[in-house]
């Protein structure tokens, strides 16, 4: 079992000081064109110094890979100058800065992107309201999708981010190319589990042999996932195993599950003994490590988090008080504010975007 307190040191040679990483959440707070604000470095800055690592919020690689108003982009070499003054922000007093690249896919649309159709691996529409059907890619446009996740780290290489997170969780592009419900396509990319990874798999490869390549020194690659899917057809516990066990092989430097819960039990009846967490902990068998998450509030929940993983990622809390990680290191957790007011927002730089996902996901930490 780990503790928040020890050093943690990738393969690739990167150290963090402690195993506590803020979770990447979506801020709405870059420019409408994805260049980075101030008031985005400030919240940055301010949840920074104390913590391991700081992993952003997704950046889109490619223009039509923007899911949302106020996304940050590292779509082009424009975007480099801001980016360094984001990553300058957050790596005071040794915090490293990660950040999250990806692709929406089927979950963003056409007014999002000024008109143009969504794409995805297959013209299927996502199960939410107002849903629009995607545009399939064709072939060499998933090559050149490739090619822009490559370019995209190497961007961050060169703007003195420590790190890449592919963000293949959320439903988002990375994990449409793995369901069998956003991938019907009949070509190398889909239809088996085995080619239904293929997209995945050679990602990971490309962008891993791009940070090798470039001679930058202790620069990480992580990887993302989501465990399940609702939607029928959709990923099942069972294909998240797969997924783990592939990638624990593979060239990155840790794995990272999205759940909103630590303790989540599978819907499959044949992992129902103990966590998702612990049974992909399990199944990755020390070969990389592991980051966990899901409603970690105090510094108990973390250790909890830590006896089936390596590090541990914090978000709501850290939106609320921004020195949790100081906090709960020196077990001083009647310390840690529990709860904020529409007043506090300017202090703590919590944007309307931030503010939105906060009246949704904790009404009950939020006062008059």
């Amino acid at each position: 079992m780990s503790t928040m307190n020890s050093k943690l040191t990738f393969k690739r040679g990167l150290e963090l000081k402690n195993r506590i990483m803020m979770a990447p959440m979506t801020t709405k707070m870059s420019f409408y064109d994805g260049v980075v604000t101030s008031d985005e470095i400030n919240y940055y800055a301010l949840r920074s110094g104390e913590i391991g690592a700081v992993i952003t919020g997704a950046a889109n690689v490619q223009n039509d890979g923007k899911g949302w108003e106020g996304e940050l982009s590292v779509a082009s070499d424009v975007f480099i100058p801001g980016l360094s003054k984001l990553a300058a922000a957050i790596k005071k007093n040794g915090t490293k800065a990660i950040l999250q690249i990806f692709h929406g896919g089927r979950m963003t649309d056409s007014s999002v992107l000024r008109g143009v159709q969504p794409v995805a691996p297959s013209a299927i529409a996502a199960e939410r309201p107002n849903a629009e059907t995607p545009r399939a890619l064709a072939g060499d446009e998933v090559l050149d999708l490739i090619e822009n996740f490559k370019a995209a780290t190497r961007r961050a290489i060169e703007a003195g981010f420590d790190g890449v997170e592919l963000h293949g969780a959320n439903t988002y592009l990375l994990q449409q190319f793995f369901s069998p419900h956003s991938n019907r396509r009949d070509d190398e990319w889909g239809g088996t589990l085995e080619k239904r990874f293929s997209f995945i798999d050679k990602l990971v490869d490309e962008v891993t042999a791009t940070v090798d390549e470039s001679g930058a020194e202790n620069f990480i690659v992580g990887y993302r996932f989501s465990p399940e899917e609702y939607e029928n057809p959709g990923i099942r516990f069972t294909d998240t195993l797969f997924l783990v066990d592939q990638l624990a092989d593979k060239g990155l430097d840790y794995l990272h599950i999205s759940l909103r819960d630590r303790q989540l039990v599978s819907v499959s009846e044949n992992h129902k003994e103990k966590s998702m967490l612990a049974y992909i902990h399990e199944q990755i068998n020390g070969r990389v490590p592991l980051v966990g998450v899901g409603d970690v509030l105090t510094s108990e929940d973390a250790e909890q988090v830590l006896e089936n993983s390596e590090l541990v990622a914090v978000g709501r809390a850290l939106l609320i008080d921004p020195h949790w990680g100081a906090k709960a290191l020196d077990k001083k957790d009647d310390l840690i504010r529990q709860e904020i007011s529409n007043y506090d927002r300017e202090e703590l730089f919590l944007a309307n975007g931030v503010w939105g996902f906060m009246e949704f996901m904790m009404p009950d930490r939020l006062g008059k």
